[in-house]
């Protein structure tokens, strides 16, 4: 399998997805603590153990128009620090809009009954998989 790991970063969470290049679906597996600038690393450890991607994708918080952002810095330097980590290819890509998709798939979700209100916390996870679906549609080349 050619699996793929998508990550949506913020300041507490960051949210873990696993893609399939073939199916070019992915789905979201993990929301991930972050404490004082650092992800749990034991926690991403034993997800990249279980799964073994052979890359990553790392959202990159853009303004409206396109732009850099104070969260971007974030965003990169985690993708550096995850890349030199596992030795794996990272790219960076627009993660704009990934929230408010992965809210409303939630909420479709929830109105259909496949999701409970307790599982608002795997909208970081859902927001890493948009990320990586998008990713997945438009390079497949990638790292």
């Amino acid at each position: 399998m050619s699996c793929v790991f998508g990550f949506d970063v913020g300041s507490r969470l960051i949210g873990v997805a696993v893609g399939n290049r073939f199916t070019g679906s992915a789905r979201g597996i993990a929301a991930i603590a972050v404490r004082d600038g650092e992800p749990d690393w034991s926690r991403l450890d034993a997800l990249r153990k279980e799964w073994m991607p052979e890359s990553l994708v790392v959202g990159l918080p853009l303004t409206l128009e396109g732009e850099e952002q104070p969260a971007s810095k974030g965003a990169r330097r985690f993708a550096n620090k995850v890349g030199q980590r596992y030795n794996l290819p990272v790219a960076l890509t627009d993660e704009r809009y990934s929230s408010q998709e992965a809210a409303q798939r939630f909420a479709s979700a929830r109105a259909a009954g496949l999701k409970k209100k307790r599982d608002a916390a795997t909208i970081d996870a859902e927001a890493a998989a948009v990320i990586l679906e998008r990713w997945l549609a438009s390079d497949t080349t990638g790292p």
